[in-house]
């Protein structure tokens, strides 16, 4: 972020009181052009839990290259589209939530818009118990696991679906289609080996991480391919679903692939600097205002403990971006109710001055903030309701 544009940020939001966050929307469109031109002309499903602001979802969805969205919760999706947000919402996790399947049983609109997820018979018979015999007709899509075993026991990769084989997808499959209340309409695959691992580590790590990714991801499409096969022999499928941020290329070059997640590439966070295939643009940056100084090269910030889901690591936490020069303390970290910065800048911070920071993944601090700051070329800005502002939490 140029000082410039710190600046801009710095005037749009001037009657604003921190902390605060803004997106920056030059940066959102152009990185959601650049995941359009990465995908290669497969269509973009856009993963809701890496952006959870509606308005940021439609501006996205009403770009050519994006159709649909991947929820993270029943829940979120049924309310997706009764807000008219999106009429076409996979369900990303399979759901167990007994309210929300009777919900999604009694409207018709949100039958025909929502596909549940399934990796076994038994989230079958949690919505069977749910709605009883005779339940309307639900779509479901059957989650392959994507991760790569090199050896045996050697699991590398998320560990979601029990699914891995051709014929264990093949036997889900056929059990679907004998169930009454049922439609089979997709195969999902998520490699979180490829997507969501950085490959640019310096030195010997860089090389072993890209030459693992190749490896899965040659595996991955065959294995994917023989799959989709075995359940296309049951079932006409409408989609089938990979990808994710990080693994667009490999993603796309699978002929069995018909569409491609994506979401985090959209904010640019800070666990994407290390990735060597593409560097989205910092769309999504908060401010914190100086409350202490304790030193003359340290400023301590309100709030910030704005930590990152994942293995607990410093690549967790949020990196001081603007003033340029910053770090944070390694005794303290970020904190839920303050954050110390060091470095030659904070020699010139005062109280009250702003320190500009960015998360390390996209849609969790959409969890801290109420509204989002939209920031437009002009050097404008609005205010818009996050998921949280509109009262809404699912996770």
């Amino acid at each position: 972020m140029p000082a410039l544009l710190q600046t801009a940020y710095e005037l749009a939001t001037t009657d604003v009181d921190p902390p605060l966050a803004v997106v920056d929307l030059n940066a959102f469109d152009a990185n959601a052009d650049d995941l359009v031109r990465r995908a290669g002309g497969r269509p973009i499903r856009v993963v809701s839990k890496s952006v959870r602001c509606r308005e940021l979802l439609e501006r996205v969805l009403s770009r050519p290259g994006f159709a649909g969205v991947m929820a993270y919760s029943l829940r979120e999706a049924l309310w997706l589209v009764e807000r008219g947000t999106s009429d076409d919402v996979l369900v990303a996790y399979p759901s167990v939530d007994a309210g929300a399947l009777r919900a999604l049983a009694a409207d018709e609109r949100a039958r025909r818009a929502i596909t549940l997820m399934v990796n076994s018979t038994e989230h079958l018979d949690v919505a069977a118990a749910a709605l009883g015999a005779g339940h309307p007709e639900l779509r479901v899509c059957l989650e392959l696991d994507a991760s790569w075993r090199p050896l045996p026991g050697a699991h590398v990769g998320t560990r979601r679906s029990p699914v891995f084989t051709p014929r264990q997808a093949g036997e889900l499959a056929r059990a679907v289609v004998a169930r009454r209340g049922f439609r089979l309409v997709g195969v999902m695959a998520y490699e979180g080996q490829i997507a969501g691992v950085p490959d640019g580590g310096g030195g010997p790590l860089g090389g072993v991480v890209r030459w693992m990714q190749r490896r899965s991801a040659a595996e991955l499409a065959r294995r994917r391919g023989a799959v989709v096969r075995a359940v296309r022999a049951v079932a006409e499928l409408e989609f089938v679903n990979g990808g994710g941020t990080g693994s667009v290329e490999s993603t796309r070059a699978d002929p069995a692939v018909t569409e491609i997640a994506a979401g985090s590439g959209l904010i640019g966070s800070t666990l994407f600097d290390r990735y060597t295939r593409f560097r989205p643009r910092p769309a999504l940056v908060f401010a914190l205002p100086v409350v202490h100084k304790p030193a003359r090269r340290i400023a301590t910030l309100f709030a910030g403990g704005y930590v990152a889901s994942g293995p607990p690591s410093a690549s967790r936490l949020p990196a001081p971006f603007r003033p340029e020069g910053l770090r944070l303390l390694g005794a303290e970290g970020a904190g839920e109710v303050q954050t110390p910065v060091t470095g030659r800048p904070a020699a010139g911070l005062r109280i009250g001055d702003r320190v500009w920071l960015r998360p390390a993944k996209a849609g969790e601090l959409a969890e801290r903030f109420d509204e989002y700051h939209l920031v437009a070329a002009d050097g404008s800005a609005r205010a818009v309701p996050t998921y949280r502002g509109e009262g809404k939490n699912f996770g």
